[in-house]
């Protein structure tokens, strides 16, 4: 196959998720590929944000709480992401943020366990899971007098032999690498073994198809900022099974999880289901521009749905792993995310021994955005991330981002001293 940049263009004019790209305002001088990180605003957000700021705050004040629907924002938004996650309308909530969230669900998870199986004192996790999920297990484990037990991947089969082992807290899809789990086959290996599965779905919500209802998973949080385009530091959410959400309080019992918020009673009364999973007074403002990336995702539904949307995430992806691999040949770079599609989320990650950092810092420059993680030394190699999101993403872009990729590389301008100055967020 002739992958030139004419091929391309020709893929971009049959692609049936075209016009989903008018969504969005993406500046003409921009390649988007970090979508993984911080979704791209969509159009309808500043008139929404707007709207909300003027209108409903600076004009019906707090009439608003009634009038435009506030208080029950956090539900309502929630139910648009249970359509993109495999849920059940009234399972899911939008609030706080994903480690709050995921706080929430490891505690009620460990309260579970310990009624159930009281010999059980073990959370399993990957060592190379996102460290903040890491950090709460921790906290949480050395709190109650538990212990965090961290593997590789592949050594997951053999941990979940353990009898004392009580929860297993997993990333679907693997923030440094791409790399997903199959969520059902896990789910139900970690049920034979007698312990409850945490799902964190940060970089798989709006990304790839998820089913937490039918794999059977237990608890699940996942982020607005990424593919869901809600802004930055946008609410997260928290997904709990039914047959769980009744059994116990969550950890931070707040007055929007009570049953009657308004009654003001001294003590607490959760309220039933997902509801009780919320805390504090929620940030409408944020909500509201969630809500508008959500809707972003929710446009493919006409057009054949997630798996349409799956569909263009593995052929861009497929086409920027060629192209690196005929273009960029020779220049150290090698594919750390599987390319087994059944096994890779919807971002490309390549590693190099030396320059990750520059490399990225001056494509940047180049209008093409990408991002760096930092290896250990040890397990893991810097690599050079770069997710792709079907909504705004085009074939054409990817030429253009390989093509300016090779010329990075080819011609050393990596090597400029601006471009390996460090900054804060990487």
């Amino acid at each position: 196959m002739n992958l030139d940049l004419d091929h391309c263009r020709a893929l971009d004019a049959q692609d049936p998720l075209r016009s989903l790209r008018d969504q969005f305002d993406i500046p003409a001088d921009t390649i988007y590929l970090d979508g993984n990180s911080l979704g791209v605003m969509p159009r309808s957000a500043p008139a929404r944000v707007a709207e909300v700021v003027t209108q409903e705050w600076g004009r019906d004040l707090i009439r608003s709480w009634n009038t435009a629907g506030w208080f029950e924002m956090p539900r309502k938004v929630g139910d648009q992401i249970a359509q993109l996650i495999g849920a059940a309308p009234g399972t899911t909530v939008a609030t706080d943020s994903t480690s709050i969230n995921l706080f929430k669900v490891l505690s009620a998870a460990l309260n579970i366990s310990a009624r159930r199986s009281p010999g059980r004192w073990r959370i399993l996790s990957e060592r190379s899971n996102f460290p903040t999920d890491l950090y709460i297990a921790e906290a949480l484990c050395k709190d109650k007098g538990w212990e965090l037990v961290l593997v590789e991947p592949e050594e997951i089969p053999q941990a979940l032999q353990d009898e004392k082992l009580a929860i297993v807290m997993l990333t679907h899809v693997n923030y440094r690498t791409g790399a997903m789990h199959d969520m059902t086959s896990v789910t139900k290996a970690v049920h034979d073994a007698g312990a409850l599965m945490v799902w964190d779905l940060a970089h798989s919500a709006g990304a790839v198809p998820v089913d937490l209802t039918g794999a059977d998973a237990d608890f699940a949080v996942g982020c607005g900022y990424k593919y869901l385009n809600g802004g930055p530091g946008a609410p997260a959410f928290v997904w709990v099974h039914p047959r769980h959400a009744d059994q116990c309080w969550q950890p931070l019992a707040g007055w929007w999880g009570h049953e009657r918020p308004f009654a003001f009673t001294p003590d607490y009364q959760p309220a039933g289901g997902i509801v009780r999973y919320q805390c504090g007074t929620q940030p409408m403002i944020s909500l509201a521009a969630l809500e508008c990336g959500v809707q972003t995702v929710l446009a493919v539904g006409p057009l054949g749905g997630m798996a349409a949307l799956r569909a263009k995430s593995l052929a861009l992806t497929d086409l920027f792993i060629q192209l690196v691999e005929a273009r960029c040949a020779g220049q150290g770079l090698s594919l750390v995310t599987p390319r087994e599609h059944a096994q890779r989320g919807s971002q490309v990650c390549l590693a190099r021994a030396e320059g990750a950092y520059a490399i990225v810092q001056a494509l940047i420059a180049r209008g093409v955005i990408g991002d760096y993680r930092a290896g250990d030394g040890q397990h893991h190699a810097d690599i050079l991330r770069f997710g792709f999101t079907p909504l705004y993403l085009g074939f054409e872009d990817v030429w253009h981002a390989v093509e300016h990729l090779r010329q990075v590389l080819a011609s050393g301008e990596w090597q400029r001293p601006e471009f390996n100055q460090q900054h804060a967020v990487t």
